[in-house]
């Protein structure tokens, strides 16, 4: 049977993050993916021009539709943008259970830029993350999330993935690629156990979208049936790659993004 995943995020018009790089993930790992566009926005490798929220109903029509026809594997979340926006989602995905759901809390911009409200951070935490299996925060997310300074060192991440999780009340891979030293080092916190996945850090400019990919892989190894281990663990080995492979192309002026598809879906086995 085929495998279908949902991402419920904004439109990259570089096609480097977003709805467009998760799709690609999708395709990569042998999930037919499916969509419902938050956002427009106007971006390149350079920065973001602009940024059009969809209306809040449209996007409640969206879901209904994907999940009044497939059965959706497992979900996707990234950029929600406002208020209303996150009450649509919030009340459709209660209202169909999908099995899986995937929360990339997008909040900060690379920048350091703040993209979603005080008052959305909190609608996010109080409706999204209670029906979440997974949060994927960076370390910037994690420091507003829990309202205090960004952590400075890997060894803290543990203590900050618990917190997290203890207030959502989910699991939590917390990802420490900001730490520009050192090994990129991610630390899932699930089931009241810590799990590091460190690999070597890679010499590249081109890691636009790095988000955005592990947790739309992570949604398609759930979709496909692994544990959130399993998940975790296969998606970050094709995040590695797939950046390993980011400098065979060369894609405009700035931050690049990766090469999702350096294994052709040949050398990752899926059931």
């Amino acid at each position: 049977m085929t495998k279908i995943a949902l991402t419920i995020a904004g439109s990259d018009s570089s096609a480097g993050a977003g709805i467009q790089a998760d799709l690609k993930t999708f395709s990569a790992l042998k999930v037919y993916g499916t969509t419902v566009i938050t956002a427009l926005t106007a971006q390149n490798t350079q920065g973001v021009a602009g940024i059009l929220p969809v209306d809040p109903g449209f996007v409640r029509d969206q879901i209904d539709a994907i999940f009044e026809d497939m059965f959706v594997d497992a979900v996707k979340i990234g950029m929600l943008g406002s208020v209303e926006i996150i009450a649509a989602v919030a009340e459709a995905l209660e209202f169909h259970q999908p099995a899986h759901i995937v929360v990339d809390p997008v909040m900060v911009s690379t920048s350091g830029d703040r993209l979603l409200s005080h008052e959305a951070t909190a609608d996010l935490i109080a409706r999204i993350f209670p029906i979440a299996t997974l949060l994927t925060p960076n370390l910037d997310e994690a420091a507003v999330l829990l309202n205090e300074p960004m952590i400075e060192d890997d060894g803290e991440m543990e203590v900050c993935a618990e917190k997290i999780s203890a207030m959502s009340s989910c699991a939590v891979l917390l990802k420490g690629g900001h730490f520009k030293r050192g090994c990129a080092r991610d630390v899932l916190y699930a089931a009241g156990q810590h799990t590091d996945f460190s690999v070597e850090r890679i010499n590249t400019k081109n890691t636009h979208g790095t988000g955005c990919t592990l947790s739309a892989a992570i949604t398609a190894f759930l979709a496909h049936g692994d544990t959130l281990l399993q998940a975790v663990a296969r998606a970050k080995s094709y995040v590695t790659q797939a950046i390993q492979a980011a400098d065979e192309m060369n894609i405009g002026k700035g931050q690049g993004p990766l090469n999702h598809f350096w294994q052709h879906a040949d050398n990752i086995t899926v059931k």
